[in-house]
C-alpha cells in the first residue's frame, strides 16, 4: 500500500476554501456511515428496537462529530475514504487507516492530536468489520483465517495506537471475534509436549546462586539484602516501609492469583493471547544503539523467546498495558492492597515478559511501584534517590531518569563516583512482591524466562523519606 505524505494534509488545512462546507445531505450521509458501524443486527419488524439501538445511535453521533473535526483539520481525503469504508469498501478502509497512521507519525507523539488518534481507531474498526464480513462470506474457507487474523491485528492496533473515543467498541469487536473463534485442531501432541517441557525448563533456570552470579554485575548479593517479609498487613507496610521510603520484599501475598498457575501453561497463554498483536523491544536494552521496537503476535513473541543466544536479538514485552488490551489476562491478577497506601491512586499496570537475559538498565521512576513476580526469577539492584548525581544520569530529556553507568561493564575511569557506592539487592522469586519507592534507582535482569507485573500508584500522603 502506498504511503500518503503527512504534508498533503498540512497543505489542505491551509486551503479550506477549495472544499466548501458540507451540505445537509452530505452530513446525513456521513452520519449514516458512522451509524452503520455500530448498528446491531436488525430486530424483526414486530419487535421493539433493542435497548442497544439508542446507545449505538449516540455512538454514531460521536463518530460523525469526529469526522467533522477531522474535516475541520483538513483531513478531507480521510473523511472521503471513511465514508466509502462505512458503505462497505475495504480498500477505502485500508486507505483511511494508512492516512491516519501517517498523521500519528508526523511529529512527536506528545504533539499528535486526539482527533487523529480517534480517527485511527475508527479506521481500524472499519477494517476489522469488513475483514470479518469477508470471512463470513467465505463460508469458513478460502482466506477466512487470514481475514480473522487481519481483523484482530487491526483492532489491537486501534487499542495500542488509537484514542479513547471508540475504545469500548474496539473491545466489543474483539470479544465478538474471540467468541466466534473455533477451538481448532489440537494435533501434534509430541510437538506440544516438547514445547511444554522447554517452557518449564526456561522458567527453572539459574536457581543455583553460583550459576546466577556468573551473569550478574560485580559484587552482586554481597552487600545489603532487601528485607524479606511474609504476608504483612497493609498497616505494617505503611508504617515500616511506605512512610520510611524503604524497599521490601513481601512473599505469599499473591498465592491466590489464578495467574500463579494458569500462566505456567504455555498452551493457556497461546489460547488467550496467541493471535493478538503486541509491541515488543528487540535488543540488549533501550539505551543501546541497535535497540528497536516491533509489532508481533503473542505466539510469534513466545516462539522468539527460545532464541536467547545473541543479546541483540533478545525480545522483551516491556512496560506494556497488556491487561487493558487483553481483558482475559486481567482476570488472572488482583491489584495488591499495598497499592492503596497513602490514599493511593493507580497510575499504570504493566506487563514485563521475556526470556532469560533481558535487562532494564539502571533507572528510576516517578511513582510508588509494586513489582509482582508471577513466573520465573529476577535479580534487582537498588540505589537510594539521594545518590542520584553519583550515578551520572543522562543529560538528554528522554533518558534523564536513566544512568549512564552500565552495571554489566562499569567504566570507573569515566564514572569514578559510581565506585564503591552502597546498594541493596535481591533475587525476586515466583510469588514475591517488591516495593520500590519513587525515585529509587533500580537495575533488573531476568535470570530465567520471567513474567512480572508492575503496579504504579501516586499517593495523596507522601512518605517522610526517613530510613
Amino acid at each position: 500500500m502506498g504511503k500518503v505524505s503527512p504534508a498533503s494534509f498540512a497543505a489542505k488545512r491551509g486551503k479550506t476554501h477549495t472544499h466548501p462546507e458540507q451540505s445537509n445531505e452530505s452530513q446525513k450521509y456521513l452520519r449514516r456511515c458512522a451509524f452503520a458501524l455500530f448498528l446491531p443486527p436488525a430486530a424483526p419488524a414486530h419487535h421493539a428496537a433493542p435497548p442497544s439501538l439508542m446507545a449505538a445511535a449516540a455512538e454514531a453521533e460521536r463518530v460523525a462529530a469526529l469526522l467533522r473535526e477531522i474535516t475541520g483539520e483538513g483531513g478531507f481525503a480521510f473523511v472521503a475514504s471513511a465514508e466509502k469504508a462505512g458503505a462497505g469498501d475495504l480498500r477505502a478502509a485500508e486507505a483511511a487507516r494508512e492516512m491516519a497512521w501517517e498523521q500519528l507519525h508526523s511529529g512527536p507523539w506528545s504533539e499528535v492530536g486526539t482527533a487523529w488518534r480517534d480517527a485511527y481507531a475508527l479506521a481500524c474498526l472499519h477494517v476489522a468489520r469488513l475483514r470479518t464480513r469477508t470471512r463470513g462470506a467465505s463460508g469458513g474457507g478460502g482466506g477466512g483465517d487470514g481475514d480473522r487474523s487481519a481483523a484482530l491485528r487491526a483492532l489491537d492496533m486501534g487499542l495500542i495506537m488509537g484514542g479513547n473515543l471508540l475504545r469500548a467498541d474496539l473491545e466489543a469487536a474483539l470479544a465478538r471475534i474471540s467468541a466466534e473463534a473455533c477451538d481448532g485442531d489440537e494435533g501434534g501432541a509430541g510437538v506440544v509436549d516438547e514445547e511444554d517441557q522447554r517452557w518449564k525448563e526456561a522458567l527453572d533456570r539459574n536457581r543455583d546462586i553460583a550459576d546466577a552470579l556468573k551473569v550478574l554485575p560485580a559484587n552482586s548479593l554481597s552487600c545489603k539484602k532487601v528485607e524479606r517479609r511474609s504476608c504483612i498487613s497493609l498497616e505494617e507496610f505503611i508504617c515500616n516501609y511506605f512512610l520510611r521510603d524503604s524497599p521490601v520484599i513481601i512473599s505469599g501475598a499473591i498465592d491466590h492469583w489464578p495467574a500463579r498457575e494458569k500462566w505456567k501453561d504455555i498452551k493457556y497463554l497461546k489460547k488467550i493471547a496467541g493471535d493478538r498483536t503486541v509491541p515488543v523491544e528487540v535488543g540488549k536494552n533501550y539505551v543501546c544503539s541497535d535497540w528497536k521496537q516491533e509489532l508481533v503476535t503473542f505466539s510469534q513473541f513466545l516462539d522468539r523467546m527460545w532464541s536467547t543466544v545473541c543479546p541483540s536479538k533478545l525480545t522483551y514485552l516491556a512496560q506494556h498495558p497488556l491487561f487493558e488490551q487483553i481483558k482475559e489476562l486481567s482476570e488472572d491478577i488482583v491489584v495488591p492492597e499495598y497499592c492503596y497506601a497513602g490514599g493511593g491512586e493507580l497510575q499504570s499496570l504493566n506487563a514485563w515478559f521475556g526470556p532469560q537475559g533481558t535487562v532494564t538498565p539502571l533507572h528510576h521512576d516517578p511513582h510508588h511501584n509494586i513489582l509482582a513476580q508471577v513466573l520465573g526469577r529476577k535479580y534487582i539492584r537498588l540505589y537510594p534517590a539521594f545518590i542520584s548525581e553519583d550515578l551520572y544520569p543522562h543529560t538528554e530529556t528522554m533518558l534523564c531518569n536513566t544512568s549512564q553507568v552500565d552495571l554489566d561493564n562499569i567504566d570507573f575511569k569515566e564514572f569514578p563516583r559510581a565506585e564503591n557506592l552502597e546498594f541493596m539487592d535481591c533475587i525476586l522469586e515466583e510469588g514475591d512482591l517488591l516495593y520500590i519507592p519513587p525515585k529509587w534507582w533500580h537495575y533488573v535482569r531476568s535470570l530465567s524466562t520471567s513474567f512480572s507485573v508492575s503496579f504504579w500508584w501516586r499517593a495523596a500522603v507522601q512518605p517522610s523519606g526517613g530510613s
